[in-house]
């Protein structure tokens, strides 16, 4: 399986990184900011470097969908998986469209409140993950997998 592994960096990128037992069994590529801690997490991967920031930043994000669309035409992943923030609806939009199957893994932290990309995303997700049950009334068509970390 090809999989396209979308990012913010920080606490996104270690919930993605959590699941290398899952991951590093197929061929991948990670999108993500350019940062010290992504370059030292991913030193061994192969990385393609997001504009940032893109925590409602319009022309970034305007920017990622037009990467998002040339990477995801390119490598014509399965699939595209995020846990978010910013970085994640740009491509899950181009994938929707694209026809290619999406998961996103809501954050462990939020159990009282959606995040904006969740909520963004959950409607392009073929399959929406969640950590904990109290998230199911957030989105209910979403599945527990239990936490990641």
């Amino acid at each position: 399986m090809k999989l396209l592994l979308v990012s913010s960096s920080g606490g996104h990128l270690t919930q993605l990184m959590a699941l290398r037992r899952w991951w590093e069994q197929h061929d991948r590529l990670w999108v993500t900011a350019d940062l010290p801690d992504t370059r030292s997490l991913l030193a061994d991967e192969r990385v393609l470097w997001s504009n940032s920031p893109t925590t409602r930043n319009i022309p970034n994000t305007l920017r990622n969908l037009r990467l998002a669309n040339r990477v995801i035409a390119n490598e014509q992943p399965d699939v595209v998986m995020s846990t978010g923030a910013g970085i994640a609806p740009p491509f899950f939009l181009v994938a929707r469209l694209r026809k290619v199957n999406t998961v996103f893994l809501e954050v462990y932290d939020r159990l009282d409140s959606t995040t904006m990309a969740g909520r963004m995303c959950y409607p392009l997700t073929d399959r929406f993950l969640l950590q904990w049950d109290e998230q199911r009334r957030l989105y209910p068509r979403g599945v527990v997998v239990g936490r990641v970390l």
